[in-house]
């Protein structure tokens, strides 16, 4: 028997073509969607490991400012310490310094002038006394010129008004120290290192 289709073949032909339509669309909004939460875990990926590095480098820079506090406070402490040895060999250095001193006054004092004051502050010497004149102040001046302990004299105040008739001038001058040359020394640590 004969099968006879009373429907119209392009509705039914319309409704296929819809339905695979909305199979398609279907699809192609999972894979879509598939695709978006694939993007955002990948991304989300990159952000955890980024954020596991960032964690780890502020880890680091913790422990590396731990470790740049610890060297600043070893460079003070070296920095103190090299100080506290530069005095150590300024004194050493100097240690038989005062009694070169005390010799070099008594050889440079010239007869008819005495010392009444003998101040130091630093390198500067600041000598007071009486003279029986101005001639002898010079004298004193040049023989201080001359040594090897002390240079540069400053005389700043000589006046006629001493209590002593003999000895009616007042002086005071002002000297710097000085560390003779290599030579006196070497003689100098020679003496310091014979003399405990």
């Amino acid at each position: 028997m004969a099968r006879i289709n009373l429907l119209p073949w392009r509705v039914e032909r319309r409704k296929q073509r819809q339905k695979q339509f909305y199979t398609m669309l279907g699809t192609a909004a999972i894979i879509a969607v598939l695709a978006v939460f694939g993007l955002k875990m990948y991304y989300d990926s990159l952000i955890e490991a980024q954020q596991a590095r960032n964690a780890y480098l502020q880890q680091e820079i913790v422990a590396v400012e731990a470790k740049i506090k610890e060297i600043e406070e070893l460079d003070r402490k070296r920095a103190s310490l090299l100080q506290r040895k530069q005095v150590i060999e300024q004194l050493q250095a100097s240690r038989s310094q005062m009694v070169h001193l005390f010799d070099e006054l008594v050889r440079t004092v010239p007869e008819g002038v005495r010392l009444t004051s003998i101040k130091q502050a630093g390198d500067l010497l600041t000598l007071e006394g009486l003279a029986q004149s101005n001639a002898r102040v010079s004298s004193y001046i040049r023989a201080l010129e001359g040594s090897g302990w002390m240079s540069r004299p400053d005389l700043s105040i000589i006046e006629a008004k001493g209590a002593d008739k003999s000895m009616p001038y007042i002086f005071n001058l002002k000297v710097t120290l000085v560390r003779p040359n290599a030579e006196g020394e070497g003689e100098d640590g020679q003496i310091a290192g014979g003399a405990p």
